[in-house]
């Protein structure tokens, strides 16, 4: 019986490391992701997949991963003693934990193993952005940031003559009325890098609050920004912990639309979804699940004048130009 279930283990693994199989010469609509010898980029191959569903396809993806290959010129991600232990897929999410040998990489091969393993992940269908854990812990840059959710976007390189130069842009921001029940649509004028997203760009506004005395700021002071990225529409948005310190003269519907309504001025943004640390289990103070994807809603934008509703739910969104 031992031998008949080493046999079946043996096959399963045979299986899934069959399953992506690389052939250079073939064209194909996948790659693995690979760090090259001397670790100053990483290089794609092409791979074939077997599986006919996101599970299947992630657990192939992952053994490729950790699959040695022949090559002079690369060499696979996840190098030394470093492994994935487990996984979980939650609404597009894909979580990753590692054991404790990842923090021992140097922080050149660190960066190049996340932005091949992120690369590769976000390729399958049913997979929007990934995150990295340490055990129970999320992974944590030097400073003791968390990096928080990752998408191809994160590891796309800038042309270089627009790296670091400053532009203009009116953004449209949302934020309270003196009430704290209400939105209040206002302009501000702000220069940035152009190596910044839009969507960054508008968080770090909404988190330094209004210039214009007459409104209030949304979100709770001290919050910081641990990372924002759009994939298919849908801007995954992490903050830290100081999210949860309440402030219970803002009203929560009016934080989470805030939030949602401002970034959905970007055109390529029609949902939000708010994350702490990560994490997308529990809720917003009583009625706002974090693992729910938010539309825009103008129901509660108000005149500040009379606090009278001046937009409805379906207006065109206003967009941010350089």
């Amino acid at each position: 019986m031992r031998k008949i279930v080493i046999l079946l283990v043996a096959a399963v693994l045979f299986g899934l490391l069959a399953g992506c199989s690389r052939d250079e010469t073939a064209e194909s609509d996948y790659f693995i992701y690979y760090i090259a010898k001397d670790k100053t980029r990483i290089v794609e191959q092409p791979c074939d997949l077997e599986g006919n569903n996101t599970t299947e396809m992630v657990q192939e993806m992952l053994s490729a991963l950790d699959t040695d290959v022949d090559s002079a010129e690369y060499q696979k991600p996840l190098s030394g003693n470093v492994n994935i232990v487990s996984y979980r897929l939650d609404n597009a999410q894909l979580s990753l934990v590692f054991n404790e040998a990842y923090n021992k990489m140097d922080t050149a091969e660190e960066v190049l193993c996340r932005a091949a393993v992120v690369r590769t992940m976000v390729q399958i269908p049913g997979v929007d952005c990934v995150s990295f854990y340490i055990g129970d812990a999320p992974l944590v840059n030097k400073d003791g940031t968390v990096i928080g959710l990752m998408t191809q976007e994160n590891f796309v390189e800038n042309p270089g003559d627009q790296i670091n130069s400053i532009r203009t842009a009116r953004l449209q921001l949302y934020f309270a009325n003196p009430e704290g029940d209400g939105l209040v649509l206002t302009e501000q004028e702000v220069e940035y890098s152009s190596n910044i997203s839009k969507e960054k760009l508008i968080m770090e506004n909404l988190l330094a609050g209004p210039t214009d005395k007459n409104v209030r700021a949304t979100i709770p002071a001290g919050t910081k920004l641990v990372s924002v990225a759009t994939t298919n529409g849908t801007c995954f948005v992490t903050l830290d912990s100081g999210f949860l310190n309440q402030n219970y003269e803002i009203q929560e519907a009016i934080v989470i639309y805030s939030i949602v309504n401002s970034l959905s001025e970007v055109s390529t943004v029609s949902r939000v979804q708010i994350s702490i640390n990560g994490e997308t289990n529990g809720v917003y103070r009583n009625s706002f699940p974090l693992n729910q994807l938010y539309e825009r809603n103008l129901s509660y934008v108000v005149n500040l004048e009379n606090d009278n509703v001046i937009n409805t739910e379906g207006g065109e969104a206003l967009e941010i130009y350089p």
